[in-house]
């Protein structure tokens, strides 16, 4: 059960997105992005906020203070940082969270709107003695809590915590690989979460799902990358030699925001009803 105070700081919490929330019925999009270039193309597309990470190969991870500088720099919308120091799962060592904590301090000096977190427990619960920790270092900032949800034991428990967290918004594929294999628990989320906090679909959302996800979800905010392969400028190539391992993804060409595929989903957003 939450308690009064709990509950109290998540509807504030709440509250300060419902401003952005009211002044349109149209939903809004997050773009998901890992450079200044697709900074600028989601606010030429028309996102609403920016999620800026590095590494987006491994889902994400902080991204560098040069990044966040030049990014803010250029783009006029809500840029929101994510902090992670490092692929793999959401279970950190004591250096690892100092690590985020100074990175919180760094990038709230510089301006940012706010940033994305989430920690667990080694038994798939919600770590909320640390999540609280730096949710209160990032304050007054927006707090997103990410997919480290999707890989927790109970999601409903899960939910709860976080909502007793008093972040802004939480970000999730309904534990699935793709919110449109987790549409129905997402859905559900929704209807229990009701204005104590939004529920964000996020994860392989394309132009041609968005309108059922947006139908069978509710859903009023959306997250995806809306991104296009971009040839690299270099004329000599050395094609036998890769700088990742494993997968070895190309090294001559990028992913990038496009705007014009924002552009198209922003359509989408306006005529779903």
């Amino acid at each position: 059960m939450k308690n009064s105070s709990t509950l109290a700081l998540a509807r504030r919490s709440a509250t300060l997105v419902q401003t952005e929330r009211t002044m349109s019925d149209t939903p809004i999009l997050e773009i998901c992005i890992d450079s200044v270039a697709s900074a600028i193309a989601a606010e030429q597309g028309g996102g609403a906020r920016v999620e800026l990470c590095q590494n987006l190969f491994e889902g994400g991870t902080t991204p560098s203070v040069g990044t966040v500088y030049r990014t803010l720099e250029r783009v006029g919308i809500k840029v929101n940082a994510i902090i992670r120091p490092r692929g793999g799962d959401f279970l950190y060592s004591d250096d690892e969270f100092a690590v985020m904590q100074h990175d919180i301090v760094a990038l709230k000096e510089m301006g940012i709107n706010g940033v994305v977190i989430g920690l667990l427990n080694a038994d798939g619960t919600i770590d909320t003695d640390r999540s609280r920790q730096l949710i209160e270092l990032a304050r007054p900032l927006e707090v997103t809590y990410h997919r480290a949800f999707d890989v927790t034991a109970d999601p409903f428990r899960s939910l709860d915590d976080i909502i007793a967290l008093g972040v802004e918004r939480l970000l999730t594929s309904g534990q699935e690989p793709s919110v449109l294999e987790g549409v129905e628990l997402i859905a559900e989320l929704v209807r229990r979460a009701g204005d104590d906090i939004i529920i964000m679909p996020g994860a392989g959302i394309t132009e041609k799902n968005l309108p059922r996800i947006m139908r069978e979800t509710g859903a009023r905010e959306y997250h995806l990358t809306g991104s296009a392969p971009v040839q690299s400028k270099m004329e000599y190539r050395n094609e036998r030699c890769f700088m990742g391992k494993a997968l070895y993804p190309p090294e001559f060409s990028l992913k990038v925001t496009d705007a014009d595929k924002i552009r198209n989903y922003c359509s989408i957003l306006s005529d779903v009803d």
